[in-house]
């Protein structure tokens, strides 16, 4: 029973990888940027993404909106990413996922706040 699928190359998933993370922000902020327009919210905060610091709650319009972004845009990267990727959708998908909670949960961590503080702190 040996295994009878195609296998790519270590250069050619990271590239992939590389192209899905460039779409899923890029998507993330222009559904962002949209959402913050339709709620009519002051500021645009460049680091939407990883706000982890805005309260939960259904009264506040900043987490509805980061909520509603972040949903649209998993939507929206399935679909994109079925016609960059073809197959594995669900891996890359996955892996985008895990690199962005990753990446988010670096920020609430005093270690994070090393040579460049203003990039966890959202002091921009």
């Amino acid at each position: 029973m040996a295994f009878k699928g195609k296998v790519s190359s270590t250069k050619n998933v990271l590239l992939h990888l590389l192209l899905c993370l460039i779409i899923f922000y890029s998507v993330y902020y222009m559904t962002a940027s949209v959402c913050f327009g339709a709620f009519r919210l002051e500021t645009f905060d460049g680091l939407i993404p990883f706000d982890f610091k805005t309260e939960p709650s259904d009264s506040n319009s900043k987490y509805l909106v980061n909520l509603l972004s972040m949903e649209l845009t998993y939507f929206i990267c399935g679909l994109l990413f079925a016609v960059v990727v073809k197959r594995w959708v669900w891996d890359y998908a996955i892996t985008v996922t895990f690199v962005h909670v990753s990446l988010t949960s670096a920020g609430k961590y005093p270690w994070a706040t090393g040579k460049y503080p203003w990039a966890s702190s959202g002091d921009i």
